[in-house]
């Protein structure tokens, strides 16, 4: 097939696991043969922007005529026969969706998150579950501040989502979901249920394996309050109050909190702050790991890193809630803590620091669980099924209204749509 793909790419500064899915499919579909394309506008160009174009840009969030004319061109000269969309905030906008319209191109969409109907995208205010704007207004969000603690900031994006809803619903073909939680939230806003098909990430399979029984807990990630930074840091000190795990906890990763993670770490034996790692010391640290932590507080829609840990036969401890739950069998491939609940995820890393010969049991299991549900062969399978849907039209596209839809959404555990999207 011939693909394009479009994406803003985020910022390198931080950890993006979006960008390396995106990087990640790209390659297994040119691998598989397949013709790929990249339409792409980059956030690390924004300091670069005049004063003026700076100021412009909030203006072009919700509506970007220029890309839009771009687009439409590219698409009109190349007759791809699938757009993949994935993130168009803040340089793109869903004007790529009219370009798509306006050549005739079907458009899919990958929903990393949950800006459809949360401007913001996460679902969570002041570290907490929030939904007052899922399935109604997302004045809530700026009257909050939601996004970067501002109120200024916010506007764009309500604006995007309130202009825009609409404009998705129609001109999508069809919607992956990475995860069966993230689309029942979806399904229960409205959103055309058979369009939202649940298609995993998938993750390559790692060079590095764990061999032993590891050295270190690891976190791998942003360091920001909704990724449970906080909450791992209070939990980590209840178990050194009670004696130690016997390893230490090795934090990598770049965010808000990082000079807290630095400032908390300083002086300590039993943990290490190490800062932002590249893919290859990712893969080696995850490799030598006892276990992976993902304490997230928010509702994570995916959680690449549990799945990577998996691919190295490692187990995870993970909140339990959104796509965790999904994830992680607990007990079996890993253990859930109580979401927010700093003595349960110490009593779950206790248990998976002690575990011994569980504790690789565990690591295998997890890793039977990748080859079968997360592997690239998997993971393009259902791309193309995806795409195939789309370029066969099954919701007709286009600006207007978007149709009838009386399916329902998917059973917990179970990813199929009703037209069978995934398996």
């Amino acid at each position: 097939m011939h693909v394009l793909v479009v994406h803003n790419r985020y910022a390198s500064a931080q950890p993006s696991g979006e960008n390396k899915v995106v990087d990640q499919e790209v390659a297994l579909l040119r691998g598989a043969g397949h013709r790929v394309g990249l339409f792409e506008r980059r956030s690390d160009d924004i300091p670069g922007r005049s004063l003026p174009g700076k100021a412009a840009l909030p203006l072009l969030v919700p509506w970007n005529p220029a890309v839009r004319r771009e687009l439409a061109a590219r698409l009109r000269a190349e007759r791809p026969d699938v757009v993949h969309v994935h993130n168009v905030f803040p340089l793109l906008s869903p004007a790529v969706l009219a370009a798509c319209a306006d050549a005739g191109v079907p458009a899919v969409a990958t929903l990393h998150n949950y800006t459809q109907v949360c401007p913001p995208g996460t679902l969570q205010r002041d570290g907490r579950p929030c939904t007052e704007c899922v399935g109604g207004s997302p004045l809530p969000a700026v009257r909050h501040g939601c996004y970067r603690d501002s109120r200024l900031a916010t506007v764009p994006l309500a604006v995007s989502l309130s202009l825009n809803r609409r404009r998705w619903w129609s001109g999508v073909e069809r919607f992956f979901c990475i995860s069966a939680a993230q689309r029942d939230v979806l399904v229960g806003a409205g959103l055309p249920a058979g369009r939202l098909a649940v298609k995993h990430n998938f993750v390559p399979d790692p060079e590095a394996r764990r061999a032993g029984d590891g050295e270190h807990v690891l976190f791998l990630g942003r360091l920001a309050e909704a990724k449970g930074v906080r909450l791992l840091m209070a939990a980590w000190d209840e178990i050194a109050a009670g004696g130690g795990a016997g390893v230490p906890l090795v934090i990598a990763g770049a965010g808000p909190l990082e000079r807290e993670v630095a400032a908390w770490a300083a002086g300590r034996d039993d943990v290490r702050y190490a800062g932002l790692y590249d893919t290859a010391r990712c893969r080696e640290a995850v490799a030598r790991s006892v276990a992976v932590v993902a304490p997230s507080t928010w509702l994570e829609t995916f959680g690449l890193v549990v799945v990577e840990a998996m691919a190295a036969g490692v187990p995870a401890v993970a909140a339990g809630h959104g796509a965790f739950a999904e994830l992680v069998d607990d007990g079996e491939t890993g253990l859930l803590h109580r979401p927010g609940d700093a003595a349960s995820l110490a009593a779950c890393l206790r248990r998976i620091t002690a575990g011994g010969a569980r504790n690789r049991e565990m690591g295998r299991a997890a890793r039977r669980r990748y080859e079968r549900d997360f592997s690239p062969a998997v993971g393009l399978e259902r791309l193309l099924e995806g795409y195939r849907a789309a370029v066969a039209g099954r919701s007709g596209g286009g600006d207007g209204p978007p149709p009838g839809d009386g399916s329902t959404g998917s059973r917990r555990g179970d990813p199929r749509g009703r037209d069978g999207g995934s398996r």
